[in-house]
């Protein structure tokens, strides 16, 4: 359900009244041990993995299926482009990864310039009219990922802190603000009953607050 709209009147308002320095202590952890990731030109399966499952375990089979020499490639080629939206392209073309996900892996790499696309953080910026498309925040596109970035790094430059923290700044204050469920209920058959697999709907959202900060688990 998407939010109600906030009382304050623009976004740097908002993000001034309300901005969360403090990132949890699990993610800022999995950011230093990421840290040489940007100066090695490359990150490992082992470390795509770690970065996967902070922002959703839900398709693990499906990333876990990337090879190892495949990551090494795209991840090099992430990192010596220029281009956002190739490095976006690039991240969306391994199996598993769709553009939240490849924007949580940039952000772990780089949270001083990248925060993730976030259904949370988008529904908030639509509420407060910052962005005027995609109202319930769902099957983003590269072009939705290039104006939120402008956003988040707009607002990050305002006041000085990372792009991360604005976004994390937006993610918490959706919670708040948040009324009924994230996600909507799984549509119903003619009988009354949910399709096979309906279930998945109550599941932990992509980015939910428990799937992105809570300690982050091995590559197992």
């Amino acid at each position: 359900m998407p939010v109600r709209r906030p009382r304050y009147a623009t976004l740097e308002v908002l993000l001034r009244r309300e901005l969360v320095r403090d990132e949890h202590p699990a993610t800022a952890a999995l950011v230093r041990e990421l840290a040489g990731v940007r100066a090695r030109g490359a990150f490992t399966r082992a470390e795509f993995v770690r970065m996967c499952r902070w922002k959703s375990p839900r398709a693990v089979r499906l990333w876990r299926a990337n090879s190892p020499a495949r990551i090494g490639t795209v991840s090099r080629a992430v990192l010596a482009t220029r281009s956002e939206r190739r490095r976006m392209e690039l991240l969306t073309g391994l199996r598993g990864v769709g553009v939240p996900m490849a924007s949580a892996i940039l952000t772990l790499i780089d949270p001083r310039r990248y925060g993730v696309l976030d259904i949370r953080a988008w529904q908030l910026l639509f509420a407060i009219r910052s962005v005027t498309a995609n109202r319930r925040g769902q099957g983003f596109t590269i072009d939705q990922w290039e104006q939120y970035l402008a956003a988040l790094r707009l607002y990050a430059r305002r006041l000085k802190v990372s792009a991360r923290t604005v976004e994390y700044t937006l993610f918490e204050c959706h919670r708040r603000l948040q009324r009924g469920t994230l996600y909507p209920p799984p549509a119903t058959t003619r009988t009354g009953r949910r399709p096979r697999g309906g279930g998945r709907g109550r599941a932990l959202p992509s980015g939910s607050g428990r799937a992105r900060r809570r300690p982050a688990a091995g590559p197992g």
